[in-house]
């Protein structure tokens, strides 16, 4: 048994199809195929059962499933406990995270490198989570910050922040921290929000459903520089985290509130794929997107529970 053949059974697992693990793992279909029917005549079991839309696993192929999870685990930490502590950090990290969280970590975190390990090539790379998704499987990015991703069995992925969402109007709207707007007064109002495949769409959808009202949705608009400037020149509201805006509601440029009856918010988590060792380089700079996180929510420019937060308030 070998250590591909747990890896391709993580990815083909995860996609479902061989094709598509092969694909993203940057080898040969049919070779993937082999180590896979290897891994079964070795084992004596079937792993997946094959049909026309991809394969899907056996429960023998579940069990097996989580024992390779396990040894992947267990390899990585073997190499981060003989990995040599107190060397500098060099090399190049590619680190993912949606445009509304790169906004507001990128000055801070591009600080930590530079005062830690400056000879480290750190490459930051903005997109929404389906893109980063396809880029962590691939091996592009070396961790990610990603806003509710489904279950990934090929990532490792642990709880960073749930974030809350807010009404945002133009200074002259005077919204305030210190209220709440219940969902329900949100119809009629003139909104300028994401496309409907935007995460954040979708949530406030949903909290729309809930509430028993449709959205006048005026114009969509992917972008959070130009949901700020509509939103500033007058042409209507948005709802947005507190944090990307947070120095133009100080500065006055917009005001914000606090959303209630539902209150929309999402979780963010910190991935890293599941089937390559953690090196200290990636060990350290998830490490550092976290103690920025904690640090702006302690310091209320980022509305939100951490997780010992969360677990207390349950």
């Amino acid at each position: 048994m070998e250590l591909s053949q747990l890896r391709t059974l993580i990815h083909v697992a995860e996609l479902g199809s061989l094709s598509k693990a092969a694909d993203q793992m940057h080898i040969a279909q049919p070779a993937l195929s082999r180590q896979i029917r290897m891994l079964e005549a070795e084992l004596g079991v079937r792993l997946f059962a094959r049909h026309g839309r991809g394969m899907l696993l056996t429960d023998q192929g579940r069990d097996v499933l989580g024992h390779a999870m396990r040894v992947m685990a267990e390899l990585e930490e073997i190499r981060s406990q003989t990995s040599e502590a107190e060397a500098p950090l060099t090399g190049r990290i590619a680190i993912g995270m949606p445009p509304t969280v790169a906004d507001i970590i990128s000055v801070p975190l591009v600080t930590v490198f530079e005062t830690a390990h400056p000879r480290v090539m750190l490459r930051l790379v903005s997109a929404y989570t389906g893109h980063l998704l396809d880029w962590l499987h691939r091996g592009e990015i070396d961790l990610a910050v990603l806003y509710d991703p489904q279950s990934a069995r090929s990532l490792r992925s642990q709880p960073l922040l749930h974030e809350k969402l807010f009404l945002i109007g133009p200074s002259e709207a005077g919204l305030s921290s210190e209220q709440k707007f219940p969902f329900t007064q949100l119809a009629g109002k003139r909104l300028l929000l994401p496309s409907p495949q935007h995460g954040l769409r979708i949530i406030v959808e949903r909290c729309a459903a809930e509430a028993g009202i449709a959205l006048d949705v005026a114009v969509e608009a992917d972008s959070l520089a130009t949901l700020k400037r509509l939103v500033r020149h007058g042409k209507g509201w948005t709802i947005l985290p507190r944090a990307p805006i947070h120095e133009d509601i100080e500065a006055g440029r917009l005001t914000a509130t606090a959303l209630s009856e539902p209150a929309p918010g999402r979780r963010l988590v910190l991935s890293y794929p599941a089937d390559r060792p953690l090196s200290r380089l990636a060990r350290f700079a998830g490490e550092s997107v976290t103690a920025i996180v904690t640090d702006m929510v302690q310091r209320a420019v980022w509305a939100g529970e951490l997780p010992e937060e969360e677990v207390r308030g349950r």
